[in-house]
């Protein structure tokens, strides 16, 4: 591979203050505002994953991906080869690493630099047939619960021509395919993750989810039902995909579009020799879970 990481990523929101108020009630940590933006991040980790800067609508501003050592080097010369010019930074975004812009129009930022995974958590204690883990203790969370994301996992992004994403972020910056189903959703991955972009058609680009994980079930139900104590919109969970294989609860953000709690994903060791699959569309979204909402792949960017 090229990128090894997915870093961070940026919104552009007509109000940073609203921003805040999301994500800081999702679980993340507020570093404050540098250079005009705010930066937030899970709480077991030091480097950001969410920047926040103002402008008169959400949209991304931009990825930034991790491709440390030879890596870098790798990559830029993967965009030699391809004809991908370099472009200058946006104002106010961080310092370092190369830019450039994908068929999309994206704002692309690869650093130098390796991923810091967080601490790993004790192994989940949980009873199965035949399977005892927890032993004279009560299993249900306190009513105090919350969720604490980990690490961001993926984002999701709305483009209009899928097959197009998919050979630029896999022949340019050497993603992998995991799975995809038909020309609706691809899914792709630069660590072991079974995805950290995935691509969902649509009239024009746009921004769907982040997405982070959290250590359980509980834990997901629980981040849902803080959010939704201080007033934000249930988007939609919790359920279990097919693809990627992880649970999930979508919170619906201020501005139409989502943030992910998830677990257990699908993990992809790199050497191994994974086959990705095209899959029905009746799996694309789903195995189990409450109806999808009419609006949930409505991009607000494009469409009314």
């Amino acid at each position: 591979m090229a990128v090894r990481a997915l870093l961070h990523y940026a919104l552009e929101v007509p109000d940073q203050t609203v921003g805040e108020k999301f994500y800081t009630s999702f679980g993340l940590v507020d570093e404050g505002r540098r250079d005009g933006a705010v930066a937030l991040r899970p709480a077991p980790l030091k480097r950001e994953t969410v920047l926040l800067y103002g402008g008169p609508s959400k949209r991304l501003h931009h990825l930034a991906f991790g491709a440390p050592g030879d890596d870098f080097a790798a990559t830029k010369e993967s965009l030699r080869r391809a004809g991908v010019s370099q472009v200058d930074p946006p104002r106010g975004a961080p310092e370092g690493g190369l830019w450039l812009r994908d068929p999309d129009g994206n704002l692309v930022n690869v650093r130098d630099e390796a991923p810091a995974p967080p601490p790993p958590d004790p192994p989940l204690r949980l009873n199965s047939p035949g399977h005892i883990g927890r032993q004279v203790d009560r299993g249900a969370p306190e009513s105090t619960a919350t969720a604490t994301p980990r690490r961001l996992g993926h984002v999701l992004l709305f483009t209009p021509d899928v097959p197009r994403q998919l050979d630029f972020y896999t022949r340019v910056l050497g993603m992998k395919l995991s799975d995809r189903s038909k020309s609706i959703i691809a899914f792709l991955r630069c660590t072991t993750d079974h995805h950290n972009v995935a691509f969902l058609t649509s009239k024009g680009p746009g921004f769907h989810h982040g997405s982070f994980e959290v250590g359980s079930v509980d834990e997901i139900a629980m981040g849902a039902v803080r959010m939704q104590e201080r007033g934000f919109q249930p988007g939609w969970g919790l359920g279990r995909h097919v693809i990627g294989s992880n649970f999930f609860y979508y919170m619906r953000d201020p501005w139409g579009s989502f943030a992910e709690y998830f677990h257990d994903l699908d993990y992809i060791p790199e050497a191994c020799a994974w086959e990705p699959r095209d899959w029905p569309e009746a799996d694309a979204l789903y195995r189990w879970g409450p109806p999808v909402p009419d609006d949930f792949g409505l991009n607000r960017e494009v469409e009314a």
